[in-house]
């Protein structure tokens, strides 16, 4: 089966909805494990990738879970499509870097998907729209009851679960959740935030995790500790701290119309005018303006515009879908140039930003904000 008539489109991705979505795009639970007898990927010879390889993704295959699913070897995956799954959070960077020795299988809906041999033999995960964390557990818990049938986990009565990196030692979970707080930005309130969340044991970062900036202002935010807690405890722990940052950015967008309202349209209205009307824009700039009209929508200022449509733009614009769009190899300068042409074309029909709002809304509240 071909991954690129596997994977859903970007429209169909971008009509993907659950709780909280205005804040909370994607849930995500991730298991490490690995198979006794055999060193970790990283130290492993090619012949024991292989071997893991061949051990593991049968097993993977036969759960019903995976029923008309994806499987390959991703040796077979050419590097658009490996990119491309790392755009989608489907893959690492670091799995999208694999060859011969590494595997993929991924379900029907991709809420679901099971790297083999990335840095550890296994690592699965559960991936839901929404503010979905606990949902997101009991699917892939139950993935890994399952698989710890028929395949033989490394793991110690003291230790728990044997993983590559000590980090992820014990339970091996990886609970996450990428949100979307521009008000928090716009604010200059995220440093605290992030301060406050760093000194509760979890950890924040970019839109492709550790590493990686924080674009469109899409920020990650996961579980430090996996060793000493259950499992259960982490996934409670996380989902109270996500309905705190939740309030917190809600705050944030309303404070922030009532105190300097022009201040927020102006932002907004400037990213519309530069996404509807540039000849050349990068990738990163079209996800941080994108991310302001995202705003823009979930505060009602852009008229009958669907907020699908700024999320597909958000998977478009990116470099490897905008590449799969044109079927050629485009250099940077050439993205930069039809993704522009592609934002043009998108926007057209889309009316400037409606500030109406503003005319009951003090000026005096902008005074002294510069």
């Amino acid at each position: 089966m071909n991954i690129d008539t596997f994977i859903s489109t970007p429209t169909e991705a971008s009509k993907r909805s659950g709780p909280h979505d205005r804040i909370v795009l994607s849930s995500r639970v991730r298991l490490a494990r690995n198979l006794q007898a055999l060193p970790f990927p990283g130290f492993a010879k090619k012949a024991d990738r292989i071997k893991a390889l061949d051990t593991i993704r049968p097993a993977v295959e036969a759960l019903p879970q995976m029923a008309d699913g994806f499987s390959d070897s991703m040796d077979n995956l050419t590097a658009l499509d490996k990119q491309i799954l790392v755009e989608r959070h489907l893959v690492s960077r670091e799995h999208a870097a694999k060859n011969a020795g590494s595997g993929l299988v991924i379900n029907k809906n991709e809420s679901l998907s099971v790297m083999i041999n990335e840095e550890d033999h296994l690592r699965m995960q559960s991936l839901l729209p929404g503010l979905q964390i606990k949902e997101a557990w009991t699917t892939i818990d139950a993935v890994d009851s399952a698989l710890e049938k028929t395949l033989p986990f490394a793991f110690s009565p003291t230790l728990g679960y044997l993983t590559a990196c000590p980090t992820n030692l014990g339970t091996g979970i990886r609970v996450s959740a990428m949100l979307h707080l521009p008000a928090l930005v716009l604010s200059e309130q995220i440093n605290q935030i992030v301060q406050a969340v760093n000194k509760l044991g979890l950890a924040v970062r970019g839109l492709y995790g550790e590493g990686t900036e924080a674009l469109g202002n899409v920020f990650q935010v996961s579980n430090q500790m996996t060793l000493g807690e259950v499992e259960t405890d982490i996934v409670e722990r996380l989902n109270k701290v996500l309905a705190q940052l939740i309030e917190h950015e809600e705050n944030a967008r309303a404070s922030l119309l009532e105190k300097k309202p022009k201040t927020v349209f102006n932002h907004i209205g400037r990213a519309y005018g530069i996404l509807a009307n540039s000849h050349s824009i990068s990738s990163k700039e079209s996800m941080n303006l994108l991310s302001l009209m995202r705003l823009g929508l979930d505060l009602g200022v852009f008229a009958d515009v669907p907020r699908a449509l700024v999320d597909e733009l958000f998977i478009t614009t990116q470099p490897a879908h905008l590449q799969k769009r044109y079927s050629e190899k485009l250099t940077a300068e050439e993205r930069d140039l039809l993704r522009a042409d592609m934002l043009r074309e998108r926007l057209k029909e889309v009316r400037r930003p409606d500030t109406s709002k503003l005319e009951s809304l003090s000026p005096r509240s902008e005074k002294g904000a510069n």
